[in-house]
């Protein structure tokens, strides 16, 4: 076992704190990661304060890890020493089931094994990346390309592959109309990555506070949900929406905005249960769909695909003592774009 330095919280809603944690032996197939840099998402925030249900304590939250190889099992062939790489939401998997021989990992039958706030196959509960080192099987590691810098490469890990899962999957591309729903750390992602692949984008904000920063990042339009107008002008204009907020939307409405035949899909997750009237979807034969992260396959074609356009995330680097300072920010939406932790101050 090894001892490591790590950002903890303690309780459900307790400011975390540092401590140390143990991180298993270097198995036959296991790598070791300095972790270099660790983003921060609402989704830890979430967890930690046990918004999406029980929880597992004390928590290293934590899935958006990037950092270099420092150990290989006898038995790893997929990475060496010093090589630059990364881990996401996911440690391990069934491996056995349909969707994990697809590729689909993330939605494994029996249960993917969560970064953190889970428990591995060993019965030992997973710590996420706000610590220093962390050792993880080879199958669910992914490498950093070069074109990529660590700190922010971190946050694709998680908000990368939410948005180019969906965008990907629904046909987001040239000749498209894609409406991102929020201009936060998922929707910033979700503009380059649309914009990347060559889709008309329009950003869907409360207000036109961002509207410059989202002009910048590729959108073609922005508007503000906040104004009725929105609605009207823009009904049904989009081939695809992809809704990245964690707060309850009317529906309904959003599902107007879309063109016969159209998709509104989910990768933010309310707390609370949605209302939704069916001839919203009926009338118009829509879809609403939902997504969940990327298998790792699909995973590192997103890393890939970051690299080649010379997309990051847009950062704000942290130190691990204003953790709980940036949990606030990140509630307040007072961050452009995505909190990244320096794990040489932890």
């Amino acid at each position: 076992m090894t001892t490591v330095a790590a950002y903890a919280a303690p309780a459900p809603k307790a400011p975390l704190e540092r401590t140390t944690i143990e991180r298993r032996e270097v198995g036959q197939y296991d790598v070791l990661i300095d972790i270099k840099f660790a983003g921060i998402c609402h989704s830890d925030i979430h967890q930690a304060r046990e918004g999406w249900g029980e929880a597992i304590f004390p928590m290293v939250p934590g899935h958006e890890i990037a950092g270099v190889v420092s150990e290989v099992g006898p038995g790893v062939t997929k990475f060496a020493v010093g090589d630059r790489v990364g881990v996401g939401c996911m440690v391990d998997s069934c491996r056995e089931c349909e969707n994990c021989k697809a590729g689909r990992e993330q939605y494994c039958v029996k249960g993917n094994v969560p970064t953190y706030n889970g428990i591995g196959k060993d019965g030992e509960p997973t710590y996420g990346g706000y610590s220093q080192k962390v050792v993880v099987d080879e199958n669910f590691v992914v490498r950093i390309p070069d074109g990529l810098s660590l700190d922010v490469a971190a946050p694709l890990l998680c908000a990368g592959i939410t948005l180019y899962s969906p965008l990907k999957r629904f046909g987001a591309g040239p000749g498209k109309k894609v409406a991102i729903v929020g201009l936060g750390g998922l929707g910033h992602m979700g503009v380059k990555i649309a914009h990347a692949l060559g889709a008309e984008v329009t950003v869907l904000s409360q207000s036109l506070r961002k509207r410059e920063d989202g002009l910048k990042l590729g959108a073609d339009h922005y508007y503000a949900t906040s104004d009725p107008k929105t609605f009207e002008e823009l009904a049904g204009t989009f081939d695809l929406i992809v809704s990245t907020v964690s707060a309850p939307l009317d529906f309904n409405a959003y599902l107007s905005l879309l063109k016969t035949e159209g998709t509104l899909a989910n990768v933010g997750a309310p707390e609370e249960p949605i209302a939704l009237n069916l001839f919203s979807v009926i009338g118009g034969g829509k879809t609403l769909a939902g997504s969940m992260i990327g298998g790792i396959a699909e995973t590192q074609e997103m890393l890939d695909f970051c690299a080649e356009h010379g997309l990051g995330a847009e950062i704000e680097l942290i130190n691990g003592d204003q953790i709980n300072e940036a949990y606030e920010r990140v509630v307040a939406s007072d961050v452009r774009y995505r909190f990244v932790i320096d794990t040489a101050t932890i």
